[in-house]
């Protein structure tokens, strides 16, 4: 049975109106959807966001413990190395070797490890860096 009623001349039924109801269910679950995929995917690239820096922290800090290493030597030729922290990322520092020494430097920041090592030869009186590379 059917009910009809009327506003400002126009006539609905009540099977029109259930429709209109669904169809605006329908409307709220599908931006529903997308709106929970679009927050997905905000943090999903925030996550990546932050590895990628964690990695690039960790290299910059082996980077600069090499750098440290090498200037520490041409001051103190039995300099063989120590750990250093640079705003919370750990730096260790190693130096083997005699002639040409090897300066390795491992930055660690979070759960990533990022290691550099550098070749230090010395020659009348003057030092020549080669193999300079990250491993």
């Amino acid at each position: 049975m059917k009910r009809k009623f009327s506003i400002f001349n126009f006539q609905f039924s009540i099977w029109e109106r259930g429709q209109a109801l669904v169809t605006l269910l329908f409307f709220v679950l599908i931006s529903l959807t997308i709106t929970s995929a679009a927050i997905i995917i905000i943090i999903t690239n925030s996550i990546s966001v932050s590895k990628l820096e964690d990695g690039a922290l960790a290299y910059y800090t082996a980077e600069s413990g090499v750098e440290n290493a090498l200037l520490r030597l041409l001051r103190d030729p039995n300099y063989t190395g120590e750990t250093l922290t640079i705003e919370g990322v750990t730096t260790t520092i190693t130096v083997s070797g005699s002639n040409p020494k090897t300066v390795t430097s491992v930055g660690q920041s979070g759960n990533f490890k990022r290691k550099v090592s550098v070749q230090m030869t010395y020659n009348n009186g003057y030092y020549t860096f080669s193999n300079w590379r990250e491993l």
